[in-house]
């Protein structure tokens, strides 16, 4: 599980909990609970993306890529380069042909589609348009999720500055009971609170690191194109490794050499 994800949310909680009754008795959350405007804010929010969404089906999908955020994404780019240095080991070793079987090892099914299709002997050419078409086609299906998540953190603000306007049009009726200015314009107000936590709390985080790991897939997969592209065209398996390692940082690419030299001394 992502760590920093669950313990960034549950903080966010607990500071605005400590903000609002730091120095004022615990009653003072009561305050900021109102059901109407609960209503209004989160359930009209939830229900305009709904008329953004394509159907049903598709926005319950959207709406369960919070658990993205959670789950820890395993493949990184040091595994990678270290799967792609051994599968040029096999190929200059055995041949092209050879990787068909090595394939059969291979989880990430974007890799073993291009293992494939170099076995096949397809054109280079063709080989990297296939597979950029298809990180294409990923990072599409990706924005239509983080767009989900922009359009609920737009519409968060929008609603509760709806909620507010309703509270205050409803405060202005009753002018005539003085007493009754302070609390109407403090329910007014609250749907304004749901609606910047809506937005700053949840949807934006989200959208954020949802992009976050796309961008991440996308690179680790880029890799896996020119590592690939790099084999079939019988390049030294050296020459791979050291084109590979500038996907990585200054940091990791020395961590990495660090690690592989010490691995060959042994």
């Amino acid at each position: 599980m992502d760590l920093a994800s669950i313990l960034g949310l549950i903080l966010c909680a607990v500071l605005v909990v400590f903000g609002i009754v730091n120095g004022n008795p615990v009653e003072y959350l009561g305050n900021f609970f109102d059901f109407s405007s609960i209503l209004i804010t989160f359930g009209g929010s939830l229900c305009s993306v709904l008329i953004m969404a394509p159907d049903i089906k598709t926005y319950f999908k959207y709406l369960k890529s919070i658990s993205l955020i959670i789950n820890v994404h395993k493949i990184n780019e040091e595994d990678t380069i270290r799967q792609i240095i051994a599968l040029s080991n096999i190929a200059r070793k055995e041949g092209l042909l050879a990787l068909e079987e090595a394939a059969n090892g291979i989880d990430d099914a974007f890799l073993k589609k291009g293992v494939l299709l170099i076995v096949d002997g397809t054109d280079p050419e063709l080989v990297r348009s296939i597979l950029e078409t298809e990180l294409n086609c990923i990072e599409d299906r990706h924005s239509e999720v983080t767009g989900f998540w922009d359009s609920l953190a737009a519409m968060g603000p929008a609603w509760g500055m709806i909620g507010t306007l309703i509270g205050l049009i409803n405060m202005l009726q009753q002018m005539h009971d003085p007493q009754s200015i302070g609390p109407a314009m403090a329910v007014a107000l609250v749907t304004t609170f749901y609606g910047s936590v809506l937005a700053n709390w949840i949807c934006i985080p989200i959208s954020t690191k949802l992009k976050s790991k796309n961008a991440n897939e996308i690179m680790v997969k880029e890799l896996m194109v020119e590592g690939l592209l790099s084999i079939q065209a019988g390049e030294n398996t050296r020459v791979i490794e050291e084109k590979l390692k500038s996907f990585l940082s200054p940091a990791r690419k020395a961590a990495f050499s660090q690690e592989e030299g010490g691995e060959n001394i042994g």
